[in-house]
């Protein structure tokens, strides 16, 4: 039969905060009950996610993921962020919740992830990308790939550092672009480790590194992301 849908179920300790955080990133609610179990619906467009709530859940324990594929995860990405930022004040990339910017994984499709306030990952990639592209990257490139995968894929971003540092010491005559990628990744990794030191110098670093200006303008909305990014960590 054709149009048949599928609705992820989602748990959250508090309905509440669970539905003013998709409120933030731009869904409504559309339906909320509190008897016999907390349950509520939020929507934006053709995207449902029905929410549950269970008191005693842990949300650093969740393992509820949604794979959301949409034609422009890029301008998804952005009304995101510009929700989160009017909300928060700030777009949380770090902790629970969090917003993990656009980036090609190794491994997986373009796209990009939200962790919700319980804990929930929405994967986010493109109509159309499948995971079956090969990657040709080698050397600093391939690790900042390998890097991203455990950070933004599985959430170790300690575990990410240490493979790009072990990378960038590995590889200290790496093309300049790479390594300009290298450090903007170590700016953003910073971030999320509540370095900002490291993070400030690492986007100098990338920011201070001799490009062409085509290679400048391939960087230029990387670039403007993480010092955004950087400048937020840095506020008091």
């Amino acid at each position: 039969m054709a149009n048949e849908r599928t609705y992820p179920c989602l748990p959250c300790r508090d309905l509440d905060p669970a539905i003013a955080f998709y409120e933030a990133l731009g869904f409504r609610r559309t339906y909320r009950q509190l008897k016999p179990n907390p349950y509520a619906v939020v929507q934006r467009d053709d995207l449902h996610i029905h929410l549950f709530g269970m008191p005693d859940f842990a949300p650093e324990q969740s393992y509820g993921n949604v794979i959301v594929v949409v034609p422009d995860p890029d301008s998804l990405y952005q009304s995101f962020a510009d929700g989160l930022r009017a909300a928060y004040g700030k777009v949380p990339v770090a902790g629970i919740p969090r917003l993990l910017r656009p980036r090609k994984k190794f491994g997986t499709v373009a796209g990009f992830s939200v962790v919700d306030v319980g804990g929930n990952w929405l994967r986010v990639s493109r109509t159309g990308d499948t995971e079956d592209e090969q990657e040709t990257a080698t050397g600093l490139a391939k690790i900042v790939l390998t890097a991203a995968r455990l950070g933004d894929a599985h959430g170790d971003d300690e575990k990410a550092m240490k493979t790009l540092e072990s990378g960038l010491a590995r590889y200290p005559d790496a093309p300049r672009l790479d390594y300009a990628k290298a450090m903007l990744y170590r700016a953003e990794l910073a971030v999320r480790l509540n370095n900002p030191a490291l993070a400030r110098d690492s986007l100098d670093a990338a920011t201070a590194t001799e490009l062409t200006p085509a290679e400048r303008d391939q960087l230029a909305d990387e670039i403007g992301r993480t010092a955004e990014l950087v400048r937020a960590a840095s506020d008091p």
